[in-house]
């Protein structure tokens, strides 16, 4: 079984890219979001899932392990495809789509090529208990319970910037003056902006 794969980019398409591992090119299914991460002739990793059939072999590579979870969760859930879930995170990256499925935004999914309304909602249906586990799970080391409004926001943008790899010290710092009355989606975005920033 694959992992990763590391090697020159020799060959680099919207949706492939060719790794050279030691003069033997894999080809890798890739999202525009993946593509965006590559340069031609130049050294990557690609994190591998592979899909194996009778009659074919196929690789599909991405740039981060967020959007290789990202793609098993979608996989998984009835009716999404390899290609679908490639749509999906090729319309944003892994950033976009969890924060998606936290907030409930249909329109974000609809916007990926061969995703109606009725997918969508089965996706954010499926996906969202397993993309950061719910408020009830995180710890926020305090004795004081959650308030059921702006309490909760906090939570479930605590637990998307999670689900992306973040940890508690850097969600909490980016965090940080960021209005707490603010929705769930205005949170994520402002924390990413801060990372952003910041690194």
């Amino acid at each position: 079984m694959f992992y990763y794969l590391q090697g020159t980019i020799s060959i680099l398409e919207p949706s492939l890219a060719v790794v050279d591992c030691g003069g033997v090119g894999y080809a890798c299914a890739i999202s525009a979001y993946t593509a965006g991460q590559l340069k031609l002739n130049q050294t990557a990793r690609l994190y591998i899932c592979e899909n194996i059939r009778e009659d074919a072999f196929d690789l599909t590579g991405f740039a981060s392990r967020e959007e290789q979870r990202c793609y098993q969760l979608l996989i998984g859930v009835n009716g999404v495809g390899p290609k679908a879930a490639l749509s999906i995170l090729s319309a944003g990256g892994p950033q976009s789509f969890t924060l998606a499925v936290m907030t409930g935004d249909e329109k974000a999914l609809t916007i990926a090529q061969g995703v109606g309304k009725k997918l969508a909602q089965r996706i954010i249906l499926e996906l969202k208990d397993k993309i950061g586990g719910g408020a009830a799970e995180l710890d926020f080391s305090g004795p004081t319970p959650v308030s059921p409004t702006a309490g909760n926001n906090v939570a479930l943008a605590t637990a998307a910037l999670q689900e992306l790899g973040y940890t508690s010290a850097e969600i909490s710092a980016a965090l940080k003056g960021c209005d707490s009355k603010a929705s769930t989606e205005e949170m994520v975005r402002y924390a990413l902006r801060a990372m952003v920033m910041k690194g």
